[in-house]
């Protein structure tokens, strides 16, 4: 029998092959493989140097968020589209922020941290799904060993996390509960070994029967069980759960934001913008909003990378608590957004957009 599977036709690319496997896919393999082929390299270096700090959170992880504003802010059909909700949740994020914060800062922080998990989680969920939408009429079983796997695949370091402390925090120290029951852990990595396998068995049974391979859903899975596992369970040191956790989704993010708003341009519209030699520009905008705002983060809170933010040093360190209440979720108020909003512009089936149209 003739084989039909093709690694670049049929496939349910968002962009190209290559574009796709590069900045998408490729990125949480890339990073968790430099771990493992380098562990003395990690476990040595386990702390973030000056130099990589800016390079990881700055020029990727703090940029990603910026990425937003070309989806929604930036694109008059999208303000169109969102209407108010593009407004009230910057203030609801400020306002939900500065009340978390008056209670207590550490959870405003705690608080955060939960939400960055969860907005974390829901990518990876997404692109699936974005990979799985030519997948609809597939029975309702398929879906769920799907979606069990991603969320697994990711569910599973973290509760980890709770039961293993780690020699690193999502924002700040302490901003994880810790789990008094060691069984939850024990039971979660079961579930993990289980709903990869029948992920792993299902896609295998499908190929057989039908000749069909979803590759890059698949690469998304498996990269996220790897890039999560290394950088969380396997590996305990600042550097490697950055390298994982920062690049494998700050990178794939900002490549959908470019391949969306360029399938959906129209060569006559201002959306000439996304061309593939305007990329620079694209990335390097982003870098400097990030700057900015780390600026003020440095200058106003942390001053503690004061040689990246030449100025910004001047600012008064601010040390009372009803100021830093105030201040500190509005530095907050981007990286809120980018959550929140990311909950409502990436549903492949919401009848408010038509994502999946335009990736075909």
């Amino acid at each position: 029998m003739t084989r039909k599977f093709s690694f670049r036709k049929g496939q349910p690319w968002l962009y190209t092959p290559g574009a796709d496997f590069l900045f998408i896919l490729f990125p949480a393999f890339a990073v968790s493989l430099s771990v493992i082929l380098f562990p003395d390299f990690f476990e040595s270096n386990s702390g973030l140097n000056p130099l990589l700090w800016f390079l990881l959170v700055v020029g990727i992880d703090v940029a990603h968020v910026y990425s937003t504003l070309y989806r929604t802010y930036f694109d008059a059909e999208e303000r169109k589209t969102y209407g108010n909700l593009l407004w009230s949740i910057p203030v609801f994020a400020f306002l939900g922020g500065l009340t978390l914060f008056l209670l207590d800062g550490e959870w405003f922080w705690r608080g955060m941290a939960y939400l960055a998990v969860f907005h974390f989680i829901r990518q990876q969920y997404g692109f699936m799904r974005l990979y799985s939408r030519k997948e609809q009429n597939a029975p309702g079983w398929e879906k769920w060993v799907d979606a069990s796997a991603i969320y697994m695949a990711a569910l599973y370091p973290i509760i980890f996390w709770h039961s293993h402390p780690r020699e690193f925090n999502w924002f700040v120290e302490g901003d994880f509960f810790v789990l008094s029951f060691p069984e939850v852990e024990k039971v979660a990595l079961l579930l993990w070994v289980i709903s990869l396998s029948l992920f792993a068995g299902k896609e295998m049974w499908k190929f057989i029967r039908t000749d069909q391979f979803n590759l890059p859903k698949f690469l998304i899975v498996s990269g996220t069980a790897l890039s999560w596992y290394i950088g969380i369970v396997a590996f305990n040191g600042d550097l490697s759960f950055t390298l994982t956790n920062v690049i494998a989704h700050g990178i794939p993010y900002m490549a959908l934001i470019w391949i969306y708003e360029r399938k959906k341009a129209n060569p006559r519209d201002e959306k000439k913008f996304f061309r593939p030699f305007l990329i620079p520009v694209f990335v390097g905008f982003l870098i400097l909003l990030a700057w900015l705002e780390e600026g003020f983060w440095d200058g106003l809170v942390w001053g503690d990378h004061a040689a990246f933010f030449p100025g910004f040093s001047a600012l008064p360190s601010i040390k009372d608590s009803a100021l830093l209440a105030l201040v500190v979720p509005l530095l907050a108020v981007p990286q809120l957004t980018h959550y929140l909003l990311d909950g409502f512009i990436w549903k492949v089936q919401s009848p408010e957009n038509n994502v999946a149209e335009i990736l075909d």
